[in-house]
């Protein structure tokens, strides 16, 4: 592990744990990308540049021996002869956009340092990381970069960021920012990607690539429903558990982009960073900018593998907190019970049915506070509403904590409505652009988070709320897209920082109440999974996964944010039937196996429930608990992806590989389906392994290569829970 510099060669050889990524300094200062896949031997390299003996014609030359339209670049610009997608573009007073980036210095430390003002991954132990910082200068301008490569021990990742300074005399106007590009070799990928829309967030997007742009991106203010800030590359015929694979993963919750152009040499240039459509940052003399942190990893075990770097990586050192390591409490939420209309004693008795369940923690959802009778008034106002609570949210809370439960509150607290005391006193705290109509959207508006007073005014609010009452739980929910994007406070020159200083100020504000609050459970939201990002992972362990909580459409929004994100970060709940959303009728059982993929818990109403129901969920609950250890920090193999067959099936595996827990769905029922074995993973095939429910026993490399008779069921919407344990 670590970074090696040949002095001769001027080679820099970043490896982490199974992974070699080389570049090169060439004679005329440019920085090459020479290599990244499996580990090479150190010295290994010599002739990895490949010299060029021709030219594209029409390409202007940076020297008689380089064109750089043709060089593998690290952090390439535009203007000076590369016509491929720029990493960055700064604009002069003068009005030029031209700039070049030439080697300064390097130097290599021990350890990770802390991004400014941005989320990131981390080190608890500086031998754990080395990170290689190149500085390379525009020598007209002044301006700097500062390229942060940081390589981990036991992860095959490598994170990557720029901190821009600008050392001259004159301001400069960034245009263009990215975080990472990589000049791939060649262009004989697929590209994968994760789309939807709201209620179906993260499906699998497959597509070979072809000359010309392709990719994915935000303009919404938020890494969004409709597209995750995350591509990937994958070989030609690679698959889930064989082939090189490629991620690219960005930390960040706002505006972003990640795309793969194929240029004329049918090469891949890879890019991703904060999305430069309406970005601009004036960098006056002496001040600096700071991306975002792009993740890459490198597999060449199939999709997934990838997964399970990612998903170690970001459960151990992106989450943070209390909850990190820490099992999560099976809970209760309301809202699909009550919606907007409820009482403190109907609280109370949802309560207590989930008390006698065996549940953890009740979660009173939206409709608390203000006079929030529906969505369209109320946010901003963040005090207890005495109408439907008039003995106070101390009373609830101590009511919920005499029956055994912890008891956690919904917040919107980035939003404001129109009907608000906040909003009458202060019309110019939200998003706006002075003459232009405020859009709404769910009659609410955008607060301005680049605002220090108003991030003060929510850390206070929200504060005070939180210190009111043992509240162990926050469900922190974002419900719309930003529009008409302006700041009353910032000058004309600076209004197109406004959508990044919202990111900027929303970490801020997120560090400082989690931090004054480390015993609280946060869990993130946006409309479901409009920002399961990484930044937001970065402060909250767990995100609220999708509104959607059909069972049948969770099996592809959970599979999908699987790619990625590790199941303790998915929020999974049983909610009633007909389902909410699509209106599908699944039975409890199904609902159940489903949400124990996840951060298990309940959205309906307990009370409402007959006896062999509420027998049914005790014992759903006392399953989940002896599991939950596993399912929260267990190896996910994914068997049977619901985007190619009527199948679905995934087992999550102890560390140590001695449990492991399978699920398995169906959807449709099969009129004489045949015989079907279902093939294993991730188990130790020299050790033998009991089934829970029958008690048979099978070697892990029968499971793994004979594989297991499919679980019987009959009807649409079938499903098994399946516990192996070493013996």
């Amino acid at each position: 592990m670590g970074i090696r510099y040949d002095a001769e060669g001027q080679i820099f050889h970043l490896t982490a744990q199974n992974t070699s990524y080389l570049l090169q300094i060439t004679e005329q200062g440019y920085l090459a990308h020479l290599y990244w896949g499996r580990k090479l031997r150190p010295g290994h390299y010599a002739h990895t540049l490949q010299k060029r003996d021709y030219f594209v014609s029409f390409s202007p030359n940076a020297t008689p021996d380089v064109s750089l339209d043709i060089l593998p670049q690290e952090y390439p610009a535009f203007g000076a002869g590369d016509f491929r997608n720029p990493a960055y573009q700064v604009q002069l007073e003068n009005g030029s956009t031209v700039s070049e980036f030439v080697y300064r210095e390097h130097r290599i430390l021990k350890g990770k340092p802390q991004l400014e003002a941005l989320p990131a991954t981390y080190v608890e132990e500086d031998s754990e990381a080395e990170t290689l910082e190149i500085v390379v200068e525009d020598k007209l301008t002044g301006l700097e970069a500062v390229l942060s490569y940081t390589v981990f021990e036991r992860f095959d990742a490598i994170t990557r960021s720029v901190r821009l300074i600008n050392n001259g005399k004159e301001s400069l106007r960034l245009l263009r920012a990215l975080s990472a590009s990589v000049d791939m070799p060649h262009a004989q990928y697929d590209l994968l990607h994760l789309s939807g829309s709201w209620a179906r967030e993260r499906h699998i997007q497959k597509r070979p690539l072809r000359p010309g742009m392709q990719g994915v991106e935000s303009r919404r203010g938020s890494s969004s429903h409709m597209q995750n800030p995350f591509i990937a590359l994958l070989s030609q015929g690679a698959g889930e558990t064989h082939g090189d694979v490629y991620g690219f993963s960005l930390v960040y919750s706002g505006s972003f982009t990640a795309q793969a152009e194929v240029d004329q040499m049918f090469t891949a240039r890879v890019s991703i960073g904060i999305n430069p459509f309406d970005f601009t940052w004036l960098l006056n003399p002496g001040e600096s900018f700071q991306t975002p942190e792009a993740v890459l990893v490198y597999s060449p075990e199939g999709l997934g593998g990838m997964s399970r770097t990612y998903h170690k990586l970001y459960r151990t050192r992106l989450c943070r907190g209390t909850y990190r390591d820490k099992e999560r409490p099976v809970l209760i939420n309301n809202w699909e019970a009550t919606y907007f209309n409820f009482t403190a004693d109907k609280i109370e008795a949802i309560a207590k049915v989930g008390t006698e369940l065996g549940i953890e923690l009740f979660v009173l959802d939206d409709g608390w506070f203000g006079h929030r009778d529906s969505d369209n008034s109320s946010l901003g106002d963040w005090f207890v509403d005495r109408k439907k609570l008039p003995e106070g949210l101390e009373d609830l809370v101590a009511r919920v904590n005499r029956l055994g439960l912890g008891f956690g509150l919904w917040f919107e607290p980035e939003m404001i409505s129109p009907d608000s005391e906040l909003y009458r006193a202060h019309p110019d705290w939200c998003l706006h652009v002075p003459g232009r109509r405020r859009s709404e959207a769910r009659q609410q508006l955008v607060l301005d988070y680049s605002r220090q007073d108003v991030r003060d005014y929510i850390v206070k609010t929200v504060s005070d709320i939180l210190a009111s009452a043992p509240i162990t739980y926050v469900k922190w929910d974002m419900n719309r897209n930003m529009s008409e994007i302006g700041s009353a406070l910032l000058p004309a020159e600076r209004q197109r920082e406004t959508a990044h200083r919202y990111m900027l100020g929303l970490y801020e504000v997120l560090e400082r109440i989690t931090s004054a609050f480390p015993k609280v459970l946060f869990e993130s939201c946006s409309g479901g999974g409009g920002r399961f990002d990484p930044g937001m992972l970065y402060y909250m362990p767990q995100t609220w996964t999708s509104d959607d909580s059909d069972a049948v459409e969770r099996l592809k929004i959970q599979y999908g944010t699987s790619i990625v994100y590790p199941v303790s970060t998915m929020g999974a709940h049983v909610s009633a039937v007909p389902n909410h959303q699509v209106g599908r009728v699944t039975s409890l059982e199904t609902r159940a196996n489903v949400a124990m993929a996840g951060n298990f818990g309940y959205e309906l109403d307990l009370t409402v429930f007959t006896e062999e129901e509420k027998a049914l969920v005790k014992a759903q609950v006392a399953q989940y608990k002896e599991i939950r250890h596993l399912v929260q920090f267990g190896d996910q193999y994914r068997l049977l992806s619901p985007f190619e067959g009527n199948k679905t099936a995934w087992i999550i595996v102890s560390e140590d590989k001695t449990e492991a827990a399978l699920f398995f769905f169906r959807v449709l029922g099969e009129p004489y389906p045949g015989q079907f074995r279902l093939r294993l993973a991730g188990l130790d095939p020299n050790k033998d392994y009991k089934l829970a429910d029958s008690g048979e026993v099978y070697g892990g490399d029968e499971l793994m290569e004979l594989g297991l008779p499919e679980p019987k069921g009959y009807g649409d919407f079938q499903s098994a829970l399946v516990l192996l344990k070493e013996v």
